[in-house]
This record gives structure tokens, sequence and C-alpha cells, in this order.
């Protein structure tokens, strides 16, 4: 056929084409968007349960666990009560959300918490800046197993019984024979108390180390 195009051209272009519809394209669009909304919501809030949670869990899989639980009213007096007649530094082993410290610091004592849980760390922090005693109550984020405690002559520990033996025979290792020890709630397993006060969960132990 002259002039005219080849029999393979004039079919290809008698074959329909297929166009989707706009409407089909921008639902396409939109579904996806969401998916990607739905699932950067879902992640970040696994990020955050997971940053929020992590702090509190870990200590509780270690082989021993000292769990936070907030000292009462009682319990601050008595320890205050114990330490009226000392003077220098003082330490406070896991101490949680910092009232020990906090107390301890209006008294006069340079004080210092360890505690593992970041969290509670933080805002013992911003407690003692918002009593005034920041200068004066220092937290620091860290394993009790991990820290050398010879250079206090005051410890504080709000324990479980688990761990009271091994913690007593590595304060023996580490204190100096001035310091004391005040165990609140549960004494030390060989120590025998110079002074006991208070009662049920407020009861405070005094011990001399040496």
């Amino acid at each position: 056929m002259e002039g005219g195009s080849p029999p393979e051209m004039l079919k290809e272009e008698s074959q329909p084409r297929h166009v989707l519809p706009t409407g089909f394209e921008a639902n396409s669009l939109k579904k996806s968007n969401w998916g990607f909304l739905v699932t950067g919501i879902v992640g970040g809030t696994l990020v955050a349960v997971y940053a929020v949670a992590t702090p509190f869990v870990t200590p509780a899989l270690r082989k021993v666990c000292l769990p936070f639980v907030p000292a009462t009213t009682k319990q601050i007096e008595n320890v205050v009560k114990m330490l009226r007649c000392r003077r220098g530094s003082l330490v406070d082993i896991g101490s949680g959300d910092g009232r020990i410290v906090i107390a301890a610091a209006k008294e006069g004592f340079t004080a210092v918490g360890y505690e593992l849980n970041p969290w509670l760390v933080w805002y013992a922090r911003y407690r003692a800046w918002r009593e005034g005693v920041h200068g004066s109550a220092k937290f620091y984020i860290s394993d009790l197993w991990k820290v050398t405690f010879s250079q206090y002559s005051n410890i504080v520990i709000f324990g479980v019984p688990q761990m009271m033996l091994q913690l007593q025979k590595k304060l023996e290792l580490e204190l100096e024979n001035d310091a004391r020890v005040i165990a609140c709630r549960f004494p030390f397993p060989h120590w025998t108390p110079d002074h006991v006060t208070g009662e049920g969960i407020d009861t405070v132990h005094w011990v001399g180390v040496l």
C-alpha cells in the first residue's frame, strides 16, 4: 500500500489504551500517605515506650533488684534524727527521687546519691535545685556495685533482704573506722545495730562498721 502505514503500525494504533481514572490515582496516593503516617506513629510510640520503660525494667532484670519505693516522711525524720550527732560527707545508696539526700543537705551535709534509673536522677537534680540545695546535693547515674564508698563517713541504704549480706561485705572492705551506716527498713544480717528508732517500715538501724 503506497503512501500508507505498514500493517503492523495500523494494528498497534488501533489497540485501545487503558488510562487509569484520576480519582483512582488520588485514592491510591492518599492510602499510601496514610500508611506512612500510621507506620511513623506506631514506630515513634514504640521508641518512646522503650525509652521510658527501659530504666525501670532493666534494674528488675538484675540478680539483685533494688526497687524504687519512696521514703515516707517519718522515715526521713528518723534518718535525720540519727544524723544529728554526725558531720562529714553522706551517700545515699539507691537514692531514688533524692528525698534523703536533699534532707541531709538541708542539715549541712555534703550529700551524694547514686541511682541506676536516669529518670529518677534527673528528677532528683530538679528537686535539689527547686529546694535550693543543688550546690551540696549531687546525684549520679551509677550501679551501686560499681561505686567505691570509702570517701564517705555516713552511708544510708534503703535495701532489700536479698542484697544486705553482699552489701555488708562490700562496705566492710571499703569504709573507714569512723564510718556509720544507716539501714532503713531491713537491717544487715551480721551487724548489731548501735541504735534503732522507728517501727515497722519506718524503722532505722544505726550501725558502726567496726
